[in-house]
């Protein structure tokens, strides 16, 4: 990186003309509207594919360290709750889940359990639920991404994140400028002013060569492949979203983990200032904090989601003891169906059926033995359509929700 590592990271600007007139941007005061007019500066991303970047030893330590707790995490969640099945592993789902929520939090785009999983059944609810199960979605699309690293993979993601909303134009590069903060509806004034458009494709296949490097430590490469993709900023809405979905692209790509599922979102919600402070301290070629805050928020998530985990075992304990106190048949869909109101605790009689590939009969006889046991509990009365909770499951989820703000 030469004899200056932070002038070789650190943005620098160019000036483009603002086009547009003050008059069209709504009433403005005399002051802002000679800030808003004339020309305005846009970053330009340093080059990160041949990036070498040396940290202190302890911070690398750190890292280190928490890379071993997202791998002991992801190793301890697929013996978790041995023989449920369901559409995912029940814990695979529930966390996908957990840190999709997380993740859309931190943009203030929050969506409580019991809302987010009749969002994900397909039942109305408030607006933020869809657009948090939408991220679900756009997690579980990751997948390939993780296969892939590459732009098609990138930007199938970010349709299924934004799936509905033309405007921010689902799947594809923003055409236009865009600007982080700031009061005036012009980037002038703002925070923070990503590269031109003009940049983006340039600046994404620079950060697609880094991706594809395996010569970087794994937690160090996620972080910096983060903050450099909300420095591109490359689409009109979604970025931070985007964004945090790529970290799991590449955890998942390096064999740390074996889902999308690790709550590395609900780590950074324990300080999310000095998340922020992190990326801008980045753009400026300091790259310590971005390293420093992941490695935090994996230790903090996973210390949180352990206790998930331990929440959600505990609840279908109770279910298989009464369930067994009721003499029911080892091969009844009851037993299988444990699996499917924890990775998804809102259920009708039909998901219930297709989720095991039963009757509607045999699927009827389960749920029924899940509320004699307690497991399910029936939301609406109406004749047709009836919506049954695991209210012991979404418990369990708004409690990692509520500790996400405040783990010690």
């Amino acid at each position: 990186m030469g004899n200056d590592p932070r002038a070789a990271l650190a943005v620098t600007w160019e000036t483009h003309p603002w086009s547009v007139s003050p008059d069209d941007v709504g009433p403005l005061s005399r002051r802002a509207r000679a800030r808003a007019a004339g020309p305005y500066r846009a970053a330009v991303p340093a080059r990160i594919a041949e990036l070498e970047v040396s940290l202190p030893p302890e911070l690398s330590a750190e890292a280190e360290d928490a890379l071993a707790e997202i791998l002991r995490f992801d190793a301890e969640t697929t013996r978790a709750l041995p023989g449920l099945t369901g559409d995912l592993a029940p814990l695979d789902a529930v966390l996908l889940r957990t840190e999709s929520a997380s993740s859309s939090q931190i943009e203030h785009i929050t969506a409580g359990a019991r809302a987010l999983a009749l969002a994900t059944l397909g039942e109305r609810t408030r607006p933020n639920a869809a657009l948090v199960a939408a991220n679900v979605a756009a997690m579980r699309a990751a997948v390939g991404l993780a296969e892939d690293l590459d732009e098609p993979a990138l930007l199938r993601a970010h349709a299924a994140l934004m799936v509905g909303q033309d405007a921010a134009g689902p799947g594809t590069y923003r055409r236009a400028q865009v600007w982080i903060g700031g009061s005036a509806p012009t980037p002038h004034t703002a925070q923070f002013v990503p590269p031109h458009q003009s940049r983006v494709l340039a600046a994404m296949a620079d950060l697609f060569t880094y991706l594809r490097r395996t010569d970087v430590p794994v937690l160090v490469q996620a972080a910096i492949a983060h903050a450099q993709f909300e420095t591109i900023h490359p689409f009109a809405d979604g970025n931070g979203r985007t964004g945090r979905v790529l970290v799991h692209a590449v955890l998942r790509r390096a064999r740390a983990t074996t889902g999308m599922s690790t709550p590395l979102s609900a780590g950074l919600l324990t300080d999310t200032a000095a998340y922020f402070d992190a990326l801008t301290a980045y753009r400026e070629g300091d790259p310590e904090p971005i390293v420093r805050r992941f490695a935090q928020a994996a230790l903090a998530g996973v210390g949180n989601g352990r206790r998930l985990v331990a929440d959600l075992e505990a609840a279908v304990q109770g279910w298989t003891e009464r369930l067994g106190a009721l003499r029911v048949r080892r091969d009844a869909a009851a037993w299988r169906a444990l699996g499917v109101i924890v990775g998804q605790p809102a259920v009708t009689v039909e998901h219930v059926a297709t989720a095991l590939g039963v009757s509607r009969p045999a699927a009827q006889r389960a749920v029924e033995q899940l509320v004699t046991i307690g497991a399910l509990q029936l939301l609406n009365a109406q004749r047709r359509n009836r919506v049954w909770l695991a209210t012991e499951v979404l418990a369990c989820l708004d409690e990692f929700a509520a500790r996400a703000g405040r783990w010690d």
